[in-house]
């Protein structure tokens, strides 16, 4: 393995929509407006071409907003940004997918969205409200659709034309396999927590065995010490090979063959989380050998993630 292999701009192919994902990926969950919008035209000065969105962060309009200004003032095109978004519980009802989809996009004010993800595979109660409780605080699920259908009306959305490609965030891998075998188009790109206290070492290796693009969020364990950052092998391979920890946890994260999400608030993290290239074998070896096993958003269980801004848009 090359160890001077830089993977600033390594991108993956998706199995459907003729695109490329960008290795290296700004996520959008912020939960202030203006901060939203000065980190997004930050991560696209820097060089980030790849930027994560969703409908549930409340705050697409920012980033659309950052996005097309730092597009003009850059003189980027649009082809050269791979942008994505989500379908939030409370719209699984097929019905309800394509409203949801243009509502984002025109939120987004793009032409057309190179991804479009279901958020969890789980179904809320439909309407207006996100995060729908019982009167005992309870999450009230929507028991009358299947993610079957959800993702057949998302499927209809490529057929359409409305969307490039299709995948889903969250998902296990009994539940993806089962998807994979009925599904008509499969999915492009599957989005889950994974660091090496989370390897998800098993839906790797199904996602690589089906096309499908693995999607690493929260790839530094969310900042949260202790936690990957400060864990000892890290630590040892950054004074040895001169890097952060945050740039060893990177590289490890696109070496094993995914492609990951991170959240620089500054213009100089940013800076610092494009600057990721191989590690030596060796090194890469003793990362995977980390026993620790900690999951930070427990978002698989409930379908509601954690971290998510409490203003609305």
């Amino acid at each position: 393995m090359n160890e001077q292999c830089d993977f600033r701009s390594r991108t993956l192919a998706l199995n459907h929509g003729g695109g490329h994902m960008p290795a290296l990926g700004f996520g959008t969950l912020i939960p202030d407006a203006a901060t939203t919008v000065r980190a997004t035209r930050d991560a696209l000065e820097a060089g980030y071409r790849h930027f994560d969105c969703a409908e549930r962060y409340r705050n697409e309009r920012e980033v659309g907003e950052a996005l097309r200004a730092g597009l003009a003032d850059g003189g980027i095109a649009r082809e050269d940004i791979f942008v994505t978004t989500k379908l939030w519980n409370s719209n699984h009802r097929p019905e309800r997918v394509e409203p949801a989809f243009d509502a984002s996009r025109e939120r987004l004010g793009l032409q057309y969205l190179d991804l479009y993800l279901i958020h969890t595979p789980f179904a809320f109660q439909p309407g207006d409200e996100q995060d729908p409780r019982d009167q005992n605080g309870a999450v009230i699920y929507d028991e009358g659709v299947t993610l079957q259908d959800t993702w057949s009306a998302m499927e209809r959305l490529v057929d359409h034309g409305k969307c490039r490609a299709i995948g889903l965030s969250d998902i296990g891998l009994t539940e993806l396999r089962a998807l994979c075998e009925s599904a008509r188009i499969k999915p492009a790109v599957v989005q889950v927590e994974a660091h090496p206290y989370l390897p998800e070492t098993e839906l790797l290796e199904f996602c690589k065995e089906n096309e499908i693009v693995f999607l690493a969020f929260a790839p530094l364990g969310h900042g949260i010490r202790p936690g990957p950052l400060e864990d000892p092998v890290i630590l040892r391979i950054a004074a040895r090979t001169g890097k952060t920890p945050a740039q060893i946890l990177l590289a490890w994260a696109i070496q094993r063959g995914g492609a990951l999400l991170t959240t620089p608030k500054s213009a100089e993290r940013a800076r610092e989380n494009l600057d990721v290239s191989a590690l030596p074998p060796d090194a890469f070896d003793d990362i995977n050998r980390i026993e620790t096993r900690q999951r930070f958003n427990e978002v698989v269980k409930t379908g509601s993630p954690g971290f998510i801004p409490r203003s609305t848009q």
